[in-house]
């Protein structure tokens, strides 16, 4: 029987390349995000393989979060796997330069709008006694670089939320598990620096950053582990790429 998965954030780089191994593997979705058009472009993709249900929302919307999960036709109300990829970073500025607008960003997002997600999907999990969730994180869950303290002091409140959902939900058979991965080429620098398309390809030059396909092998590794088998916590980075901060280029 054909497990359902729900992903944040798919309709590009990691949450999209993890519907798309998902669906080669017969796994339903439901792919949710904020750009209607590219949902709908990605669910006509993913239908040749599986059966695909759209959600548009922001995850930063509590209201809207819970109003469309409660209301998910009954084929794909039982989720299985939880996806929780939507995240960003909004800017570069060291603490007494910061933009709070961008605080609020990053923290309504990658923490609030994880949590809502969260909360909206896994007392059916617990019922059932049957889930899993996976959490994607980022190095900055583990280290720490100047200009990145709120995005990093989110992915940290990720690493601690994944160990404490893991503690509350193992003794219903639930695993929970984060996939930290270093630098990704997808579209993440270019919503840092906010369009700036020149200085996000700068990022990436010098040395072969992860795809974010890549991840999602990876994570459809993890989800496909006998259920004996939890993969708690994976740190995944390119070859050139020691830390946070520490990345060989050559020019």
């Amino acid at each position: 029987m054909s497990k359902t998965a729900f992903i944040t954030g798919a309709t590009s780089g990691i949450g999209k390349a993890t519907a798309e191994i998902f669906a080669k593997n017969k796994i339903k979705l439901v792919i949710c995000g904020r750009r209607k058009e590219r949902l709908l472009d990605l669910q006509k993709t993913l239908a040749k393989d599986t059966d695909v249900h759209v959600l548009e929302f922001d995850v930063r919307d509590k209201a809207t979060v819970f109003s469309k999960i409660q209301g998910l036709p009954e084929t794909f109300r039982n989720i299985d796997i939880l996806i929780n990829n939507a995240g960003n970073a909004h800017g570069l500025d060291p603490v007494h330069k910061g933009n709070t607008e961008d605080w609020d960003a990053m923290i309504d997002i990658n923490i609030k709008g994880l949590l809502y997600v969260t909360k909206a999907i896994s007392p059916n999990m617990v019922e059932r006694k049957q889930g899993q969730i996976i959490n994607i994180g980022s190095i900055s869950a583990k280290d720490v670089y100047g200009g990145g303290n709120v995005y990093c002091a989110t992915k940290h409140a990720v690493d601690a939320l994944n160990k404490g959902m893991r503690m509350d939900l193992s003794a219903y058979g639930i695993r929970v598990a984060a996939v930290h991965p270093g630098l990704v080429d997808t579209e993440f620098s270019t919503v840092r620096f906010k369009g700036d398309v020149e200085r996000a390809d700068n990022v990436y030059k010098g040395f072969t950053p992860l795809a974010a396909q890549d991840i999602a092998e990876i994570i459809h590794f993890v989800v496909t582990r006998p259920q004996h088998v939890n993969v708690t916590d994976l740190l995944v980075l390119p070859t050139a790429q020691a830390s946070g901060t520490q990345i060989h280029k050559e020019f």
